[in-house]
């Protein structure tokens, strides 16, 4: 049963990734219509900032659950001198966690505001799209990183120091 998860897991992992690339192109793809027909025919897209706003939603929170489960966000080392092999991983233990924890208010509330905005019928500017669809889009990724960032962390605490990968695994891999 593990088994089945784990490689379920490996083949939807790079879902987000995609979804975030593909939104990026459009992205570039509509910018540079955008431009052509501004400069050219005086004839901007009118929908470009709405288009815009979706896209960019689109590749924030695709790419928030992979970021998260490679441990990719920025990270300020000011304290990481005072911390040191069992206080190192019980420091990156906490963080997950508390992280994670962290998120579980702000995806609650996108859930609330996804359900108000379809009850109210609400939709976009210009193309009349129901805002509901990329608002539930933003719930269900927040709510995704919240569990990766926990299982991470708790992964990272029962994880035996033999077990886990070094940097020089990483770096002969190259």
């Amino acid at each position: 049963m593990a088994k089945t998860v784990v490689a379920a897991g490996r083949r939807l992992a790079p879902l987000p990734s995609w979804l975030a690339a593909v939104a990026l192109f459009l992205l570039m793809v509509m910018t540079f219509c955008d431009v052509i027909l501004r400069s050219a025919f005086n004839s901007p897209i009118a929908a470009a900032t709405e288009l815009t706003r979706i896209f960019m939603a689109i590749i924030v929170f695709a790419a928030l659950p992979v970021i998260s489960a490679r441990g990719g966000h920025i990270a300020v080392d000011l304290l990481d001198g005072l911390f040191r092999g069992q206080a190192e991983r019980l420091r990156n233990v906490v963080i997950d966690i508390v992280s994670g924890a962290l998120l579980i208010w702000p995806a609650q509330q996108c859930f609330k505001l996804a359900g108000r905005a379809r009850d109210y019928g609400d939709l976009t500017e210009y193309l009349g799209i129901p805002q509901f669809y990329i608002e539930y889009f933003i719930a269900i990724a927040t709510s995704i990183t919240v569990v990766v960032l926990i299982l991470r962390g708790l992964v990272e605490l029962v994880t035996p120091l033999a077990m886990r990968h070094s940097e020089t695994v990483y770096k002969s891999a190259d």
